[in-house]
């Protein structure tokens, strides 16, 4: 199977032109995700530099009223799926409650 036709089918398109623009988007897709992550990694631990200190301090490891800000925050620059969001990064950066 020649190359081209090969990369067509490997991304549902149905040109070579089509596939190339695809692979392309595909590798910065790639690359955002890569920073995403990294950047969610820094959120934890960020995160968990404030909850140190709160906790050392004799507060709640868990402050209610700013994740509810961080719930908004993302819903409104979302919408609804902005929320599920933000909840999976809370989950991440503070753990379950």
């Amino acid at each position: 199977m020649p190359a081209g036709r090969a990369a067509a089918e490997s991304t549902g398109a149905r040109t070579t032109e089509a596939a190339g623009l695809i692979n392309g988007a595909r590798e910065r897709i790639d690359a955002l995700d890569d920073r995403i992550i990294g950047l969610i990694q820094e959120r934890v631990a960020v995160s968990g530099v404030i909850q140190e200190a709160r906790i050392t301090s004799g507060g709640r490891r868990v402050n209610l009223s700013r994740e509810m800000e961080i719930l908004d925050h993302y819903r409104t620059a979302l919408g609804r799926p902005g929320t599920a969001l933000a909840m999976t990064l809370l989950e991440l950066s503070r753990g379950r409650i």
